[in-house]
């Protein structure tokens, strides 16, 4: 890979090769053997939207592989404002080995990488999230799931998470159903770009459809930072889409309930579901970690062997 900036622009052979990567520092980092095969680089993380598991597991990452990692708010670079993106991604590219963005809107983390000559990876935007949908599909291959025989129903809305989990689950030959009101589908350009990749994709407003014989349940927030004005109507128009015990109750009964976090409880998931012992919400959220370690290690040229 030269870049990570869409799920999209991955191979099968890439995919899996990220997940026998992160499994192998996942291992390493647990039985204590804890190397530096990035010693001496360094990563700039570009923070236009505040951020929990992404900037805690980019930076405790670059920490674990023995780089560094410096933290670049929105306000501190004014991306597009104070300076223009292609001048932020040639200044960094002289002092850094590499960018990891989490911005507003996707034209930005794609300018970056077109004007950097340093790896850049998206660690969000507005139309994609490849690191999260890396991280959960490897969570699911690290159970023994066969992507190609997993039925994931999403339910809610078709977001940018949902985008990059349909691309990376296409290139998997995964089966999934989108259960989602009118006007809340996934991109149709994504739809059809999962297809061409291998997926075998269904969209529908009926959630005991989607979530019937199941083997991943998935559901995210119905309302997205930069979204706070929809609040009220998208309340309204998810009603009916929340992730509880009926809805599992239709899944099989050994599927998994998933969730990307930060949940808003008691709206698109209840208590008892993310809390019940379904849920592998903290497992997706420890993997972004090391899956995201596999993305860095990879992109940079680095060693597991040195890890």
């Amino acid at each position: 890979m030269r870049h990570l900036v869409s799920a999209g622009d991955l191979t099968r052979e890439q995919v899996f090769g990220l997940f026998e990567l992160a499994a192998d520092l996942k291992q390493r980092w647990k039985e204590g053997r804890r190397g530096a095969p990035l010693a001496g680089r360094s990563l700039a993380l570009i923070f236009e939207k505040p951020s929990l598991r992404t900037r805690v597991t980019f930076e405790v990452g670059a920490v674990q592989l023995g780089a560094r990692a410096v933290y670049l708010s929105g306000q501190e670079i004014g991306l597009g404002t104070r300076e223009s993106v292609p001048d932020v991604a040639r200044n960094l590219s002289r002092w850094v080995d590499a960018i990891v963005a989490r911005v507003f809107v996707h034209a930005t983390v794609d300018a970056l990488a077109r004007h950097a000559g340093i790896p850049v990876i998206n660690a969000l935007s507005d139309f994609e999230h490849p690191c999260q949908a890396i991280a959960d599909w490897f969570t699911l291959w690290q159970r023994g799931l066969d992507p190609a025989k997993t039925r994931l129903a999403w339910i809610g809305d078709g977001n940018n998470v949902c985008h990059s989990v349909l691309l990376v689950g296409g290139l998997l030959g995964a089966s999934m159903v989108i259960a989602c009101p009118p006007g809340y589908e996934p991109d149709r350009g994504v739809l059809e770009h999962a297809q061409h990749l291998g997926g075998r994709i269904e969209v529908t407003e009926d959630v005991r459809r989607a979530a019937t014989g199941a083997d991943v349940l998935y559901t995210d927030v119905w309302t997205s930072m930069g979204q706070e004005t929809e609040r009220t109507t998208r309340q309204e128009a998810f009603s009916r889409y929340q992730l509880n015990d009926t809805i599992v109750g239709f899944a099989k009964s050994s599927a998994v309930v998933m969730h990307c976090l930060p949940a808003h409880r008691g709206e698109e998931i209840t208590d008892a579901v993310l809390d019940g012992p379904r849920s592998i919400v903290l497992d997706q959220s420890e993997n972004r970690l090391h899956a995201q370690k596999a993305v860095i290690l990879d992109l940079l040229g680095g060693s597991v062997d040195d890890a």
